[in-house]
């Protein structure tokens, strides 16, 4: 039978290494092929490719009208953002072509469009992209395969708006009836809006407790998965990351210089899609015994582009600082401290390694003990930023003036 014939009929995509898919983004080029391996001789109509992507929703809700009566409400939409169709094989006369067995490949290229949504698969709606190629032969059933692809549009965190610190403070009045009233206040803050997968958020925070019992505080990163079909909208949301704190006592008031908190691999925001958001948040409570909890929520971006060492600096370094100054986590000299001698830059491996270590322990700046951070790490960055200050300008006073015993004396006097 001719449909025996047909060994293997597959879609190959080129770029892709082994083991692995290649990913795209936004105004690429896919290139690939159409591989058809055939047992012997076969006669074929047509070859044609599709490439489609779109984002799509759907959930039900069940609704009761009165006592006894009930029905389901369905929700569905879908956004389309490629759609490309080719025909790779088509006989010049229209009549059937027959194939020799064998390996054919059928190649074919197309431009994605500029701007495209992130792959996803979420509980309530997909981004999926994908190519199906059809062939056609006479008397047979068609045979069809199709082949899944990634697209990851980047989203840079080396921007004024995700370089800002968030920032937040709120309190409350811990009420309960076998219990005084108390005041509970937090205050938390992190360096940055934008973060990518693997990095660490330092978690500042301040918990004071004004209540006659513990309180616990904790911090998690939550992702809420946002669904909008007609006008409707359906929210999932799960942590990906947490930690808790130490309790505090009665009276007590707790300060977190940096607490840990490291992003897993999750995918990246998706902000810019009709039917579907995927949004992150920095989350930090404090439980409140007989109480409900005190909730302070810090928005987040999870990017793709990892923040650049030597990138935005003014910006970047500077509110740095100046975020841990205000929380009283480092002081800075009063007096800039000179730049190093060119002895110093230029000093051996063993005399470049302690100035190194001695630079480490003498840094106004806390570090994060995380055995998993390097020195190349973006928060380093910004310590060595810091360790020389420049030197005073020309006009300014010398802060060093000479004595009163070794000051030439002026002639007119």
């Amino acid at each position: 039978m001719l449909f025996d014939k047909v060994k293997a009929f597959m879609v190959q995509l080129d770029g892709a290494s082994a083991g692995a898919e290649p990913v795209f983004s936004g105004g690429q080029a896919v290139v690939g092929r159409v591989l058809l391996e055939l047992t012997g001789p076969a006669r074929v109509g047509t070859l044609k490719l599709r490439a489609r992507g779109r984002a799509h929703v759907h959930w039900t809700e069940s609704r009761s009208a009165g006592s006894s009566t009930a029905y389901t409400q369905s929700y569905s939409e879908r956004v389309e953002f490629v759609n490309h169709r080719a025909t790779l094989l088509a006989p010049d006369t229209g009549e059937i072509t027959t194939l020799p067995p064998g390996r054919h490949e059928f190649p074919f290229s197309f431009q994605l469009p500029p701007t495209l949504v992130t792959s996803f698969e979420g509980k309530h709606g997909s981004v999926r992209y994908c190519i199906k190629a059809t062939l056609h032969r006479p008397w047979v059933p068609a045979r069809r395969t199709r082949k899944v692809f990634t697209v990851i549009e980047p989203v840079d965190i080396n921007t004024p708006a995700l370089l800002a610190p968030q920032a937040g403070a709120r309190e409350k009045i811990a009420r309960s009836w076998y219990s005084n009233r108390g005041l509970v206040s937090l205050s938390a803050k992190i360096d940055r809006k934008g973060y990518t997968p693997g990095e660490v958020i330092p978690v500042f925070a301040e918990i004071d407790n004004g209540t006659t019992r513990p309180v616990l505080p904790r911090a998690a990163v939550v992702q809420t998965q946002t669904f909008m079909a007609r006008g409707a909208r359906k929210q999932k949301r799960s942590v990906v990351a947490s930690l808790s704190g130490e309790p505090v006592g009665p009276g007590h008031r707790a300060l977190w210089q940096g607490r840990a908190l490291r992003i897993p691999p999750v995918g990246p925001s998706i902000l810019h899609c009709r039917v579907l958001h995927v949004d992150y948040a920095l989350k930090v409570c404090v439980d409140i015994p007989g109480s409900s909890k005190l909730l302070l929520e810090l928005p987040l971006v999870i990017g793709t582009i990892p923040l650049h060492p030597f990138g935005s600096r003014s910006s970047s370094v500077g509110s740095h600082a100046s975020f841990l100054l205000d929380w009283g986590l480092g002081v800075l000299p009063e007096r800039p401290e000179a730049p190093p001698e060119y002895s110093e830059v230029v000093a051996d491996d063993e005399v470049a390694a302690a100035a190194a270590a001695a630079a480490v322990e003498q840094s106004p700046f806390p570090l994060l003990q995380d055995p998993n951070m390097s020195p190349e790490g973006p928060f380093f960055t910004y310590i060595q930023e810091f360790r020389y200050r420049p030197p005073p300008l020309y006009s300014e006073e010398d802060p060093n003036p000479p004595s009163e015993v070794v000051r030439p004396r002026c002639m007119t006097c």
